[in-house]
């Protein structure tokens, strides 16, 4: 369904981006030489056009200018967030690499401040100018349903929750009124739709009836070409296999996928493995650089072992790699198909610490730096769990998709610790899902800041 206004506002948003970015970057010029003058701007030529570059290729990586007017708001400023920051590693990279070419210090760093605060406020400047103007632009569609299945109210109620769209649902047409909630309005019946939209300026009709109406549906389509009204087809994929479906046309074939994965887009796969290197870099020099000298000697003097316990974990794509710990218990032949458990006497007295806070952890910033983790993910399981839980959970191999992580969704919903039923890990399980289906760089920023809280908040259930 292509929006008669998204190429025009998609435009629109282009061209006041690249206003901001030039102009921007003008005022930063003059702010660090007020005696700079329009034409010594000339000087930075190269600048100026690989940071139009470095723009056109992170808001073209992740989309920032599809479906303008279609995206809800919160996907559209997850990509907008996640573009500026590629944009600024984009830029820092050139500057680093690229001595040569001349870039001042001083409107760098406005530019770094000015720049994105600004697009971030025009975007959300244009998502409530199309959330509230919308339906004052000419030619708003007026539109009904035929059909009162699954599909039908989805489709009605997804509309009506929608008001920045082009779409302006009037009511629903059935056989049945039994089957249409309060809240829509009841047209007639399936005969009585093209007598009624021919009069009452309806300019699309979207036809929901059950595939096996297939004569209906001829009918349907032919009168409303004679009407000069437009015939849009809803096939009910959803009743018939009692599943939520994401159609991708590959030419003019539609595939059905099971679920939206993000982070199968190169892009967002790089942007992710960039955070996870920065973050895991800052805790390995400034945190861990004195840390595990410190641990070391206190691991050493409170038992006898090895300072790091490392154990077979099942990695992404179910590929198993070594998952590194302070260690924490005393050496056993039962850590790789027992979980610790509360007065667990095989935890030390330093382990009793570092487990409760969390510190046994941190050696897995090595893992991230190595690829096998990243900093946000679904948990590693040991492969007695995985092999386990695979047999009796519905979608357990799934979250193998994803890289492990030190944290996750599920652990910042309390979804941590010892799992002794199958409906803990089940709840575990979900979230990781959830996260697979809805990850963004904003909410990697999110888990992490919430991963502190529950730290600080503990409720009990590590031990």
């Amino acid at each position: 369904m292509t929006h008669k206004y998204t190429t025009l506002f998609k435009w629109i948003n282009v061209i006041i981006d690249y206003s901001i970015l030039n102009l921007t970057l003008y005022a930063c010029f003059i702010m660090a030489d007020k005696d700079l003058l329009w034409r010594e701007v000339y000087d930075y030529k190269l600048t100026i056009i690989l940071l139009n570059f470095c723009w056109f290729y992170s808001s073209n990586v992740l989309n920032v200018y599809s479906r303008i007017l279609k995206r809800e708001a919160g996907p559209l400023m997850s990509a907008n967030i996640a573009s500026l920051c590629l944009f600024i590693f984009l830029a820092t990279i050139i500057k680093i690499a690229l001595p040569y070419i001349y870039i001042p210090p001083t409107p760098f760093i406005y530019y770094f401040v000015l720049f994105p605060a600004l697009i971030i406020g025009w975007r959300f400047t244009f998502l409530l100018l199309r959330k509230h103007l919308r339906k004052y632009l000419p030619d708003y569609n007026r539109l009904v349903i035929v059909g009162a299945g699954s599909a039908g109210l989805d489709l009605f109620n997804y509309m009506e929750s929608n008001p920045h769209l082009d779409y302006n649902p009037i009511g629903m047409f059935d056989d049945d009124s039994s089957n249409i909630p309060s809240h829509i309005n009841f047209l007639g019946k399936v005969e009585e739709c093209i007598s009624y939209a021919s009069t009452n300026g309806i300019s699309e009709i979207y036809c929901a009836l059950h595939n096996q109406d297939y004569k209906r549906i001829e009918w349907l389509m032919h009168e409303a070409d004679k009407f000069m009204i437009r015939f849009r087809l809803v096939p009910d994929i959803k009743g018939a296999m009692h599943h939520n479906f994401l159609v991708e046309l590959f030419g003019s074939v539609p595939v059905l996928k099971t679920r939206q994965e993000p982070l199968e887009n190169k892009a967002n796969e790089i942007i992710k493995r960039v955070f996870d290197v920065l973050f895991s870099s800052l805790v390995v020099v400034f945190i861990l650089s004195w840390l595990v000298p410190l641990l070391a000697v206190a691991i050493k003097v409170d038992s006898k072992g090895p300072v790091f316990f490392k154990q077979l974990r099942s990695g992404k794509n179910n590929k198993s790699f070594y998952c590194l710990k302070f260690r924490s218990m005393r050496v056993n032949d039962n850590s790789d198909s027992i979980q610790a458990s509360r007065d667990d006497v095989r935890v030390t007295r330093v382990g009793k610490f570092i487990r409760k806070t969390s510190i046994d952890e941190l050696p897995q910033f090595f893992n991230v730096l190595m690829g096998d983790m990243s900093v946000v993910g679904p948990r590693p399981h040991m492969l007695k769990h995985t092999n386990d839980y695979s047999q009796l959970i519905n979608n357990y191999m799934v979250r193998h998709f994803l890289t492990p992580g030190i944290t996750g969704w599920a652990q910042v919903n309390g979804f941590r610790g010892e799992t002794r039923e199958t409906s803990a890990m089940l709840n575990r399980i979900k979230a990781d899902l959830w996260y697979l289906e809805n990850w963004s760089i904003f909410l990697d920023f999110k888990i992490v800041c919430r991963t502190v809280v529950v730290l600080f908040n503990n409720k009990g259930n590590v031990f």
